[in-house]
């Protein structure tokens, strides 16, 4: 299973983690030193993709927040498998225990979430990385795909209509890199009220803005004030009319396409994410709107 990973000598076991939704074989590993590491482990064929993920993680590893980080990086099983060794984040996911804390440390927390996406984003950008084409072809092909859908949601017009209408509104700031999956789920409540963040396999180039459409999808359903949280602090306090206006985009898009990707899932997930655009629809009043109202409401 681990043939020729150069430190799994000095492992005392490894047991397998069938959390998430990547790809990856993960194992919780423990050193005979009694150090804590994550194993990932993907097929052979992935190599260059999984150097470029590990390249990307080690520069996000110097910007000074906790975070699962680089250790060690590889071919093993004879050459069928490429690896990846990181550091262990103890603690437990964000997302578990937001609703059983204060108002205040929920919004504490966001604001810590909000200052470590900003540092995501601030890496400058590698000329080999930048790219040429925006993502506004493929928003919209995702929701030609849920237009011809079996699984579309009752009253979805007007997110049709204000995404089709609107979508040069999105990938108008510079392209960054981007956690690609940074919500509570991805991020670890540690020791000392701290949070650190994992899990960066489905990180990308992007516009910044699109980085927050899953406070919608997720956040708000295990703390609104953590998502207000979040908007602040990365934005200073001073949220643009730009953002707002992204944001509405990437809202009524992701609300949408979210039912077409639920569907290799099974008709649970599909009902989960139809209530989710319901609730977006609300929250928007319809895309009349682009300042949603949980966070009107509390400003």
């Amino acid at each position: 299973m681990f043939q020729n990973i150069k430190s799994s000598e000095n492992w005392a076991f490894a047991e397998p983690l069938n959390k998430g939704w990547s790809s990856d074989k993960k194992y919780f590993v423990k050193t005979k030193a009694g150090e804590n590491l994550l194993l990932r482990l993907s097929d052979i064929e992935k190599y260059d993709e999984k150097r470029k993920e590990y390249e990307i993680i080690s520069k996000f590893a110097k910007l000074g927040f906790p975070m699962s980080a680089p250790n060690e990086f590889g071919v093993c099983n004879d050459n069928k498998s490429v690896y990846m060794l990181l550091s262990w984040l103890d603690g437990v996911d964000l997302g578990t225990v937001l609703p059983d804390l204060s108002r205040e440390e929920q919004y504490r927390l966001g604001r810590q979430a909000g200052i470590i996406l900003k540092k995501i984003h601030s890496l400058p950008l590698a000329a080999e990385d930048i790219p040429v084409k925006t993502k506004k072809e493929k928003k919209l092909w995702q929701l030609s795909l849920y237009e011809q859908s079996n699984h579309r949601t009752a009253n979805d017009e007007s997110a049709i209509r204000y995404v089709k209408e609107n979508i040069d509104l999105i990938w108008r700031k510079p392209p960054v890199y981007t956690h690609g999956d940074f919500h509570q789920g991805n991020l670890i409540y540690m020791q000392k009220g701290l949070i650190g963040v994992i899990d960066f396999n489905r990180w990308e180039v992007s516009d910044p803005y699109e980085e927050f459409c899953r406070l919608e999808s997720f956040g708000i359903e295990s703390s609104v004030d953590y998502c207000i949280g979040q908007i602040d602090a990365y934005f200073d306090d001073e949220v643009p009319a730009d953002f707002w206006a992204a944001n509405a985009v990437y809202a009524a898009q992701t609300a949408l396409c979210s039912i077409t990707w639920a569907e290799k899932f099974g008709q649970e997930e599909i009902e989960a994410m139809q209530r989710r655009a319901q609730r977006a629809f609300d929250d928007f009043d319809c895309f009349r709107r682009i300042i949603p109202k949980w966070y009107a409401e509390r400003h």
